[in-house]
């Protein structure tokens, strides 16, 4: 506990010791133990005379705040003892042991180190309200949200001198945007994807929706394209495309649908093949489409021949097939 006046750390109870000599009445300066008498109030004064305490006023005097006066003269070696009490009032402070709370401003010159919680709410006032995260030392900053079932990270990454948010406590193990020095923002596992057919997928059947077989992943980011089918893994809004190199359309066919197939709707484009006076030995299409899609949704590609003779488009290599979540 603190106190207003002299500090604890000195004490607040100070004991002074003299030997006298013959007769003597004045006690002032540095006692037996080299310690300076001094005291601020004489009714926080104890005077005491070979053990036996005094009486103020009858036995002795106090008034100058460095001197004591006895009435009677001391004999030899009498051993005259002052104890002093300073005045002291209870600081109004918050106990270092056992906590409390401040009603009013805190200032604070040096270092503030927590090693609990902060208690919400807090605000950050001033003309410029600024907080800063780190030194400007070679090391990673973060803040952490602590969720119930998952926890995020908002943080810099000094080695890449980037911005990141990604899931989990620990900074770039998963990232979900990093922002770079440049300004330039990537999502690592943004749902997004490319495919191309492994080789040409020959006589496409007639007048049944056929699968275009994507053997070949350029790239898939977050893992959702399999076996031909992307599969939404949030729901959302997801622009499809795909562009289909076709080989030896037949002008015999009256058209050919192409369709993004999704759990939905289906998205059907056509090409007519009326205008046409020969075979087309090769022709590409291209379709997109801003679809809604809910989780675990699906989405894949089919060409129907509308045919009554043989069965002879192809489907070439250099078709492919892409998606990504926009929204």
């Amino acid at each position: 506990m603190a106190y207003i006046g002299t500090s604890p750390s000195n004490g607040v109870r100070r004991r002074f010791v003299y030997e006298a000599t013959a007769s003597q009445t004045s006690f002032s300066g540095s006692d037996e133990n080299g310690v300076t008498l001094t005291y601020v109030d004489s009714l926080y004064l104890d005077v005491f005379q070979n053990g036996i305490k005094l009486k103020a006023g009858d036995d002795y005097t106090a008034t100058t705040g460095t001197t004591v006066v006895l009435v009677q003269g001391a004999s030899l070696n009498d051993v005259v003892e002052m104890v002093a009490f300073d005045v002291f009032s209870v600081g109004d402070t918050v106990s270092a042991k056992d906590g409390g709370s401040f009603a009013g401003n805190v200032g604070m010159g040096g270092t503030l180190s927590v090693t609990g919680g902060i208690v919400s709410p807090v605000t950050i006032n001033g003309t410029t309200p600024t907080l800063t995260i780190g030194d400007a030392g070679a090391e990673d900053a973060k803040i952490v949200f602590d969720g119930n079932a998952q926890d995020f990270h908002i943080g810099l990454d000094d080695s890449a001198d980037s911005l990141t948010i990604g899931l989990g406590s620990a900074l770039g193990t998963t990232s979900h945007m990093v922002i770079d020095s440049t300004g330039a923002v990537t999502m690592p596992l943004q749902p997004a994807f490319l495919a191309k057919p492994a080789s040409l997928q020959t006589n496409l059947a007639l007048n049944t929706d056929v699968t275009i077989v994507f053997g070949t992943e350029i790239f898939d980011q977050n893992g959702d394209f399999a076996s031909n089918t992307f599969t939404a893994p949030v729901t959302g809004k997801y622009q499809i495309n795909v562009h289909v190199y076709f080989n030896a359309l037949d002008v015999d066919g009256t058209f050919y649908e192409i369709k993004i197939i999704t759990s939905n709707r289906n998205h059907v484009h056509v090409i007519d093949m009326r205008p046409f006076d020969a075979d087309v030995p090769n022709w590409s299409f291209n379709a997109s489409v801003l679809t809604d899609m809910d989780a675990s949704d699906t989405a894949y590609i089919a060409v129907k021949p509308y045919n009554s003779g043989a069965a002879q488009a192809d489907v070439a290599v250099e078709s492919h097939f892409s998606g990504y979540l926009v929204a």
